[in-house]
This record gives structure tokens, C-alpha cells and sequence, in this order.
């Protein structure tokens, strides 16, 4: 008994395998794949376009940084022969 239970299940496989393949190769099933692929496209930009304005952000804040330090080191070197003379 045990042989006919696998050749069913092995039979009934392919069957569903055959009609799952002829389902995934349907014009309905390569609509849905271009509608999806189009909607991944469009979130890919999407977020390209949030990545470039963090990018963006980001560059402001380091130069900001970068001249906040540079007008501390010259604060911090006018005020040096100020305590030198004191």
C-alpha cells in the first residue's frame, strides 16, 4: 500500500506542479509580475530620493560642525596672549 501512496502523491505533484507552472506563465500572472516590478521600481526611488536628502542634511550639518570648530580655535588662540600677559 505504502508504493501507491507515493506514486499518488508523486502523480498528483506533477499535476499540480503543471497547472501551477501554466498559472505563473498566464498573461494575468505576467500583469500582476509587471505591476509589481512597477511598484518596486517607484518605492525604489522613492527612497533614493529620502537618501539623498539625509545625504544633503548631513553634509550641512558637518560644515556647520567644521565652522564652529575653526571659530573655536581662533577664540581659543586670540585668547592665549591675553593669559600670557596676565
Amino acid at each position: 500500500m505504502n508504493i501507491y501512496k507515493g506514486v499518488a502523491l508523486f502523480a498528483g505533484g506533477v499535476v499540480f506542479g503543471s497547472a501551477g507552472f501554466k498559472l505563473l506563465s498566464s498573461k494575468d500572472a505576467k500583469k500582476a509580475y509587471t505591476h509589481a516590478t512597477a511598484a518596486a521600481l517607484r518605492m525604489k526611488d522613492s527612497v533614493m530620493e529620502s537618501v539623498t536628502s539625509v545625504q544633503e542634511n548631513a553634509a550641512d550639518i558637518l560644515a556647520s560642525a567644521k565652522e564652529i570648530n575653526e571659530q573655536r580655535t581662533q577664540e581659543d588662540a586670540e585668547a592665549e596672549p591675553d593669559d600670557a600677559q596676565a
